[in-house]
């Protein structure tokens, strides 16, 4: 697959800290299955979840420098930065401040994840609380949310009060199954989406299918949103992060 320049800002590929890659090998192998697939800047989001994944920063900060060095193995044209997925708690605003947990590359986004049970109120109230405290939250994987999957207004709700949504790469392409691949065309033709990840968990299962997912998108909808949902919009990411740095 040719190379495209692509983000997938969703993945689990920082060795040994979370449920994805499981050591620096497999890590290493994910890493060249991105980059055939086009991917070459990635943002890893290891979980941080109260009482299931709660990796001490210091050890996810540590084993994502020898991601970095993976990847330049891989290609030097392969970049990678440290993220989380957040998975929503009352704590949340605090964690970000104390460093306690990671932004999306030092950025003000943030990889929220919620259980997919949760109710529109309370979804409702922590993007609005991270909102109104400078960040950007960017919801994972929405397609999960039963409030969501059932009620498009309440995604046009959560997106007009700022919040941005991704869906998975899997999802679009159909190996969710064919309601989800419906819902993701849905969410695309009213323009509620604004960032796709692989989602990847390792090498055999949960694969990156970023580069495909590009191409269906392309093929559907454009070339030029489909740019936007896989480079235009990650790069808003990055920019954002390097802003803060100058600061």
């Amino acid at each position: 697959m040719p190379d495209k320049g692509l983000f997938d800002i969703h993945c689990h590929i920082v060795p040994s800290v979370d449920d994805g890659a499981s050591s620096a090998e497999e890590a290493y192998k994910m890493l060249q299955m991105e980059y055939r697939q086009g991917v070459r800047n990635i943002i890893a989001t290891p979980h941080y979840r109260l009482q299931m994944f709660e990796t001490p920063i210091e050890t996810v900060e540590h084993q994502f420098l020898v991601l970095k060095q993976l990847a330049r193995k891989v290609a030097p044209d392969l970049h990678v930065y440290l993220g989380c997925e957040f998975h929503s708690n009352m704590e949340m605003v605090e964690m970000l401040r104390s460093g306690e947990v990671h932004t999306m590359a030092g950025s003000r986004y943030v990889l929220t994840e919620f259980s997919g049970s949760t109710k529109a109120s309370y979804i409702r109230e922590r993007l609005y609380s991270l909102l109104s405290h400078g960040y950007k939250p960017i919801v994972a994987h929405i397609e999960r949310y039963e409030c969501m999957r059932k009620d498009i207004g309440f995604v046009e709700e959560m997106a007009d009060l700022g919040a941005l949504m991704q869906v998975n790469a899997d999802s679009i392409i159909g190996k969710d199954g064919f309601g989800t691949k419906r819902y993701c065309k849905k969410l695309m033709k009213q323009d509620l989406l604004s960032f796709v990840g692989s989602d990847c968990h390792g090498t055999k299962e949960r694969i990156s299918r970023i580069g495909e997912a590009y191409d269906y998108v392309s093929k559907k909808e454009g070339d030029s949103y489909a740019n936007q949902l896989f480079i235009r919009n990650p790069q808003k990411i990055i920019a954002d992060a390097q802003r803060r740095k100058v600061r």
